[in-house]
């Protein structure tokens, strides 16, 4: 359990549970679930520059990234069609992928086929189902996609203002403005009773918040003066209570009280918003393809880790489809904005590609 491990090494119970907000990011969990503690280690396993565990913002927005990777892939030949949606992957008569077939109807011929898509939507929407050995499409069914998160994008006609750290008088980004900013976990115990809150239909009344400031440390995101401010905030469960869907209303009264919360920290927030973009699960889930909004393509609990990650005996990257490969964060070993799944994806598809 993540509390044990934090109690093991930490006495400060605000520390404790703003390293826990790690563990239960982007998961229907709760720091008392059983395994929380392996997505604390996710989180931090990896380096930046040479520091291990340290993260960093992209310079231009997250979107500069996948330009660079785009950029990166022209520059050797591939050819990228956006805003073209995959109908079905093209099956030979072996049941091997051949390619790929797009809405509108052409025709890409390939050798092989990696897939970048959720598995739910790779095996169950862009295979026939009749291709697929039944235990496969049991298993990729039952997956566990719930997810938490709602996301709030802000633009700010001026910098927060914290109580715990007041802005100078210039209105100069501080050392805090340019770094991760927890809000509403002063203890394990507060993240625990917002989880408890979504288990029953309902959006925690008092959200974790994780709050960045992008354009503290790049100008460029805002006008003058302006800031972006991104919201992560959790828990908000997929459908509410009664059954009743994310409407107009929903959304708005969720994130009224989100803003409440962050006023509570930093009075006159409110007042500086002037947009505000709120995704709920089921917006994640629509604009983006993430399962059930959830980030990770599915839980990143222990159970669906590893070598059952996406599916027993399919952690290796390959499918039950011969020349079709899972390479998102369906695969092993997982989500974040890390690219392992994709550079081991590609090393098994070249080794196989070697032999066609």
């Amino acid at each position: 359990l993540l509390g044990q491990i934090l109690d093991h090494w930490f006495e400060s119970e605000p520390l404790k549970a703003t390293l826990a907000t790690d563990a239960v990011i982007g998961a229907m969990a709760s720091p008392h679930t059983a395994g929380s503690g392996y997505v604390l280690l996710h989180h931090v396993m990896g380096e930046l520059e040479g520091r291990r565990g340290a993260w960093g913002y992209v310079a231009g927005g997250m979107g500069a990234l996948s330009q660079a990777i785009a950029h990166a892939a022209t520059a050797r030949g591939a050819h990228i069609f956006a805003e073209k949606a995959v109908c079905h992957v093209l099956l030979g008569r072996d049941g091997e992928a051949q390619g790929v077939v797009l809405q509108d109807g052409t025709e890409v011929r390939s050798k092989l086929v990696l897939s970048n898509a959720s598995p739910q939507i790779t095996f169950l929407e862009l295979i026939p189902q009749e291709q697929l050995p039944k235990d496969f499409v049991q298993h990729i069914r039952q997956v566990d996609t719930r997810s938490p998160v709602t996301k709030i994008n802000v633009a700010v006609d001026r910098l927060p203002n914290f109580l715990a750290a007041p802005n100078t008088r210039n209105g100069q980004p501080l050392p805090h403005h340019q770094c991760s900013i927890h809000l509403n976990c002063e203890g394990i115990q507060l993240l625990h009773q917002a989880f408890t809150e979504a288990t029953h239909g309902h959006p925690s009344s008092r959200p974790m918040i994780e709050l960045c400031i992008p354009s503290a440390l790049d100008p460029g995101l805002a006008p003058l003066g302006c800031h972006v401010v991104s919201l992560f905030t959790q828990y908000t469960p997929s459908v509410l209570a009664g059954g009743r869907s994310w409407d107009e209303q929903a959304r708005n009264a969720y994130a009224d009280t989100v803003f409440d919360c962050i006023e509570d920290y930093a009075p006159g927030f409110k007042a500086s918003v002037i947009g505000r973009d709120i995704l709920t699960p089921t917006d994640l889930e629509r604009i983006f393809g993430l399962p059930g909004g959830n980030i990770f393509h599915g839980a990143m609990s222990l159970d669906q880790l590893y070598f059952a990650r996406p599916a027993p005996s399919y952690s290796g990257y390959r499918s039950p489809v011969p020349g079709l490969y899972l390479c998102g964060s369906g695969a092993h070993p997982g989500g974040g904005v890390m690219g392992a799944a994709g550079r081991n994806a590609a090393q098994v598809a070249i080794k196989d590609f070697r032999h066609l």
